[in-house]
């Protein structure tokens, strides 16, 4: 039987169209996955992530056990609610997860993990933090709203009245705990503004009809699969996985090599990519001619031969766009292969939209 959210009633009454995800039933969209993209670009919608993890981790160590068990440094977070994107890797260098760490203080971290690798990450954080004597504590309490595009805030400042007055002042990539179990955190998976919202699943519905009201769209996995690609955001099981590094999944930035004494599992295997060399560079590629562009399409570059890892119709540019794993140094024209014909495409350096705009040359 497939998990359910606690708002898996509310889709089925709005008509959503429901799929299998990660083992969860989910809404793919409400009946038009081109007018949820649009909304969210141009207005304000939302998303039911509570299939997410959300885990709690506390202990006099955590600092140190997460300084051990993730690439980024979370010695970074100095300030209270400040946020992390980091990659969680194994021994050899692969993707086990990659999530977002929240600071709330010297002995309490906050992380969001992906659907599909909750479980497995669990098992991981009780493996390697039993020495460190860390208290793991997955939140199944909680439920999440994700409320993105340019009026998303305003919005839901408008709905929380006082509850939200902490979020106004909030940068992005931080988060603050506004108490009776809400927490509010300034990112995203959609290259917009907006909220990632945690509270009580006793709560999420309430919320959900209110933020409805303002005329914030509901919004399905297929819109938010289009917005984070064309936000050239990788996807956990497509663009990175556990036999691929995060030095070829466009994901260097969030390693941190210094202080070069920090040892964290993983780094060894890094280290060692990075001595021999010859690592490929995930790009992001515009179809030139009709066509669509998805998932294990040949590339033809120059420079040899690579694979599309995550492909779609982008609506916000009206054409085929993908995150594509080439040899290094390619750039230019290339070719893929669809459906037997080699089409031509471009190489460009994602993302391709930040903030409702396209920034790469059409």
């Amino acid at each position: 039987m497939p998990n359910h959210t606690p708002l898996y009633d509310v889709h089925v009454a709005l008509g959503a169209r429901m799929v299998d995800f990660a083992g969860w039933e989910m809404p793919i969209h409400y009946g038009s996955q081109i007018g949820e993209h649009h909304a969210v670009r141009r207005d304000a919608g939302m998303f039911d992530v509570s299939h997410m993890g959300i885990v709690d981790l506390q202990g006099a160590r955590v600092r140190d056990f997460l300084r051990y068990l993730l690439a980024n440094d979370v010695a970074r977070l100095r300030e209270q609610g400040k946020a992390l994107y980091t990659c969680m890797l194994n021994d050899s260098g692969g993707v086990i997860d990659d999530l977002i760490v929240y600071y709330m203080g010297d002995t309490w971290y906050r992380i969001v993990v992906n659907a599909g690798t909750r479980a497995r990450d669990l098992a991981w954080f009780r493996r390697h933090g039993a020495s460190f004597g860390v208290a793991i504590e997955e939140r199944d309490d909680l439920a999440m709203l994700a409320v993105q595009g340019p009026n998303a805030r305003a919005k839901v400042h408008a709905v929380l009245g006082e509850r939200a007055e902490e979020a106004r002042t909030l940068v992005r990539f931080a988060a603050v705990d506004v108490g009776q179990d809400m927490f509010i955190a300034r990112t995203g998976y959609t290259g917009e503004d907006g909220y990632e919202i945690m509270l009580s699943a006793d709560d999420v519905e309430d919320l959900w009809h209110r933020l409805q009201a303002t005329g914030i769209a509901p919004c399905g996995l297929g819109a938010r699969d289009t917005l984070r690609l064309e936000a050239g955001m990788a996807l956990y099981g497509q663009d990175m996985d556990e036999d691929t590094s995060p030095l070829e999944a466009g994901l260097a930035w969030t390693v941190a090599f210094e202080p070069a004494d920090r040892d964290f599992v993983g780094r060894t295997a890094l280290d060692a990519l990075r001595a021999a060399g010859g690592l490929r560079e995930l790009v992001g590629l515009v179809l030139e001619d009709k066509g669509v562009l998805r998932a294990h399409q040949r590339v033809m570059t120059e420079g040899g031969e690579g694979e599309i890892t995550s492909g779609s119709f982008s609506p916000t540019l009206g054409c085929a766009i993908a995150l594509a794993r080439v040899p290094a140094g390619a750039g230019g024209a290339c070719q893929v292969e669809v459906r037997g014909r080699l089409l031509a495409a471009r190489i460009v350096k994602p993302p391709f939209v930040r903030d409702g705009r396209a920034i790469i040359a059409l």
